[in-house]
């Protein structure tokens, strides 16, 4: 990779964690932009992710992914709010890392199933009989990667303000966004 390298704040958990609710929030306090990361590859091939998952299958939406990340690496700092899966794949994480930082945001499979509702339908890996079953192995399959975040908010003990509080606190400390 060639360019520079801008400090990036990664959103990361279980389905349901709070990525996409917190990361807009947390960016306009920084003063960045947000990135969704699965929006960005809709918009790259005009499909959404369902699409893609159900006609080109899981691979082919790393390999996407992938290339979001490569793209991302020389933007400026943003809040970015990767699909669940981003932090499985180290290269894709090295490739942001460092100067890019990492925040786990921790949530139960119960509760992340009960955040989702019925929106957990329109998720491949959880489109199941058993959802809550997909996401407790999804969550035993992810957990050693979640264990490398740079740190780890519990997103059922703290309140969407502490939460957005405590991230951009952590971001100030690494020199991400404006405070």
């Amino acid at each position: 990779m060639t360019g520079a390298r801008h400090p990036h704040i990664l959103l990361v958990g279980l389905p349901g964690a709070g990525k996409s609710t917190l990361a807009p929030l947390l960016a306009e306090r920084l003063g960045i932009t947000f990135v969704d990361l699965d929006q960005e590859i809709a918009r790259a091939t005009g499909r959404s992710v369902a699409e893609i998952f159900a006609l080109d299958g899981e691979a082919i939406f790393r390999r996407l992914e992938r290339e979001a990340t490569e793209r991302l690496v020389t933007s400026p700092s943003s809040v970015v709010s990767p699909g669940g899966g981003w932090i499985t794949q180290p290269d894709v994480v090295a490739l942001v890392r460092p100067p890019g930082r990492i925040i786990h945001l921790r949530v139960s499979p119960p509760v992340a199933l009960a955040r989702m509702g019925q929106s957990v339908s329109q998720r491949p890996l959880l489109s199941r009989p058993d959802p809550l079953a997909a996401l407790e192995a999804i969550w035993a399959a992810r957990g050693k990667s979640y264990a490398t975040a740079d740190a780890v908010l519990d997103t059922e003990t703290l309140s969407l303000q502490e939460l957005v509080s405590q991230s951009a606190a952590l971001a100030s400390a690494w020199g991400v966004g404006v405070g």
